[in-house]
């Protein structure tokens, strides 16, 4: 699972983008939005209610191209400087929340919770639920550890790097989340 996790992803791009550019408590509230966002996949997973998703060529078509589209927004986004050198606390529901739906949109964590996870689910030990469960939270408590030191070091660059860095940081996460969103779009 922790493999899974150090590939990089969309969520890795956007956390570093959010905490490079607003610090490390955005970035923290980013990772709440991505967190919850696992939580619903896996909640979906250990009631089984991931298999229609999967039985829905409609649901798995309109949830890729809305990953498309939301990774080409946050790529965009990347570009922007941010308004203002950390988050306010008016703007902690709205950094949740993009995190929320980044994940929600986020083609790896859609088939880890779809694809990889129940194939770890083995017959014969407790009820596949509460396989899942236990697995999910173990993969969700690695994510967190991984997403939050992601944050750390981006925070710490963001400020320690002279502007024309930061810029080049933010264009080096924009085309990387440009790529994954076009290799998303051709992937099918």
């Amino acid at each position: 699972m922790a493999l899974v996790e150090l590939t990089p992803g969309p969520n890795m791009g956007y956390l570093a983008v959010v905490a490079a550019s607003r610090g490390r408590v955005a970035g923290a509230l980013t990772v709440v939005g991505v967190t919850l966002g696992l939580s619903v996949y896996l909640v979906l997973a250990v009631f089984g209610l991931t298999r229609g998703l999967l039985a829905s060529p409609v649901v798995l078509h309109l949830l890729r191209w809305g990953g498309v589209l939301y990774l080409l927004v946050l790529a965009a986004e990347a570009l922007r400087p941010a308004p203002a050198p950390a988050a306010t606390d008016a703007e902690a529901p709205r950094l949740v929340l993009l995190g929320l739906v980044a994940n929600l949109l986020n083609p790896k964590a859609l088939l880890f919770y779809l694809v990889l996870l129940p194939g770890f689910v083995r017959p014969g030990f407790a009820s596949p639920g509460m396989q899942l469960l236990i697995l999910g939270l173990a993969h969700i408590a690695i994510s967190i550890v991984v997403h939050l030191s992601i944050v750390s070091g981006a925070a710490r660059l963001g400020r320690e790097w002279p502007a024309d860095r930061q810029r080049l940081l933010r264009s080096l996460s924009a085309a990387g989340l440009a790529a994954v969103a076009l290799w998303l779009a051709v992937s099918g």
